[in-house]
């Protein structure tokens, strides 16, 4: 008699995603290489984590956990870890009411960790940003002063020129879409509803320096799912919907233009930029609808963990190419192996880029998009491998000058591992104290900036 697949745990419980019970602190951690000195910040990491014994039926509906290591002059002083106390933690409370409304509060803000504006924000896209101190403790939801009346995406974009924070919200019902813009004091200084066909899943968008890309894709909130009481997430594949990119300036002159697509989903755009033509380029981490079907069906729970891990799943590099002149869209694979969170060097948000860095594997994967070629890292068939974050060195010179920050876990053991960006070689490593479960992003705040 084969055994009973639902006394396994969920595959997001389990293994290298399994949660963590406790926050804990320690200090004056291991350090193996040398740690580059002008690394004096903090490196912050988001991810879900819930409660032990606490009902879980998706790997995104955990409570956020923030994972922070933080570096000073070489040295590696603590390492901690703190739930985001929403009022979901705290209360309980239900994101999703009986009558379908949303409360904002109470979302868990388990996504992305980013600073701005001299405030530090764990974001969800489905809800509000929640601040967090530079040593993790709650300080609570922000609606800027009333203004913010939407979500907010987990993955605004910081100009690097202007300094102006783009982000956008997205929902179940009208207004589907709504584009935000915050100025650099912290001050929401424009909102403007976008029209799109229907409630798709946005979890990213894309900028250049003057134009904003959508990514109105098939993956739709599915009213049925949402009211039969599952603790999953409403959204479903839908054949039907069709796949667009749209392209708005953001000054709002002239509306979205829309280019069609093959079908697809896309979790993660790596950048964007106008080239010389005036044609935008977006690179992205693309599913096919397969891949996608069979990864949403492993992480909610609806398949056999035992057999799930053996299907294809896989994202792969790819751009599209979107030209103003002719309103078509160019599509072209740039690799065949499986990778994902695509980053690049922040301060070249919207601009051209050569490098992208990607997990892929065991790996971390550097992409050389001017000279079409491939470098990795490999850690080992047992490794787990986190986000990398690239931060810049002082005064670089290159695009690729500077250090790769990432989370690898092997069993019970993780570490912070830095690697040199140009040639991926490791730079050191600091052994933290207990197991970091996969999670989702995170980003390196140095103590050059504001507020922290």
């Amino acid at each position: 008699m084969g055994e009973n697949i639902t006394e396994r745990p969920a595959t997001w419980l389990d293994g290298h995603l399994a949660p963590v019970p406790d926050e804990t602190d320690a200090r004056d951690l291991e350090v193996t290489g040398a740690l580059p000195p002008e690394l004096t910040g903090r490196y912050l990491r988001n991810g879900p984590n819930p409660k032990p014994g606490e009902p879980s039926g998706h790997w995104f509906t955990g409570h956020g956990m923030i994972h922070g290591i933080r570096l000073r002059d070489g040295r590696a002083e603590w390492y901690r870890n703190r739930w985001v106390r929403t009022d979901a933690y705290l209360n309980g409370t239900p994101f999703v009411r009986d009558d379908l409304t949303f409360d904002r509060r109470s979302v868990q803000a388990n996504t992305h960790v980013v600073p701005y504006a001299g405030k530090i924000w764990a974001l969800v896209e489905a809800g509000f940003p929640y601040e967090v101190t530079p040593e993790l403790e709650t300080v609570g939801a922000c609606d800027f002063g009333g203004r913010l009346t939407t979500a907010m995406t987990a993955h605004p974009k910081e100009d690097p020129v202007t300094g102006d924070l783009l982000f956008f919200g997205y929902g179940a019902f009208e207004p589907h879409l709504t584009y935000h813009r915050l100025a650099p004091d912290g001050t929401l200084a424009e909102s403007r509803e976008v029209e799109v066909a229907g409630p798709t899943m946005m979890h990213d968008f894309a900028i250049t320096e003057n134009h904003v890309v959508w990514l109105d894709l098939p993956v739709v909130f599915d009213v049925d799912l949402a009211m039969s009481g599952s603790t999953g997430m409403p959204y479903v594949w839908d054949d039907t919907y069709g796949a667009r990119l749209g392209v708005m300036r953001r000054d709002g002159a002239g509306g979205v233009t829309w280019y069609d697509i093959d079908p697809c989903y896309v979790f993660h755009v790596g950048n964007a930029h106008e080239d010389a033509a005036g044609r935008i380029v977006v690179d992205g981490a693309r599913y096919r609808p397969e891949n996608f079907v069979t990864l949403w069906e492993d992480i909610g729970g609806t398949v056999d963990p035992a057999t799930g891990a053996a299907r294809s799943q896989n994202a792969h590099l790819h751009r599209w190419v979107l030209d103003p002149a002719t309103r078509r869209a160019a599509e072209e694979p740039l690799d065949d192996r499986g990778v994902e969170f695509p980053t690049h060097d922040d301060t070249r948000t919207g601009r051209e880029h050569r490098y992208l860095y990607t997990v892929g594997g065991e790996s971390i994967v550097k992409y050389d998009l001017r000279g079409r070629g491939t470098s990795a890292h490999g850690l080992g068939e047992d490794a787990h491998v986190g986000e990398a974050v690239f931060v810049p060195a002082a005064g670089a010179r290159a695009e690729d000058e500077g250090w790769l920050l990432s989370v690898v876990t092997r069993g019970a053991a993780s570490e912070l591992l830095v690697l040199d960006a140009a040639d991926l070689s490791p730079a050191a490593s600091v052994r933290l104290p207990r197991r970091v479960p996969a999670g989702f992003h995170g980003s390196w705040i140095p103590d050059s900036r504001p507020g922290t």
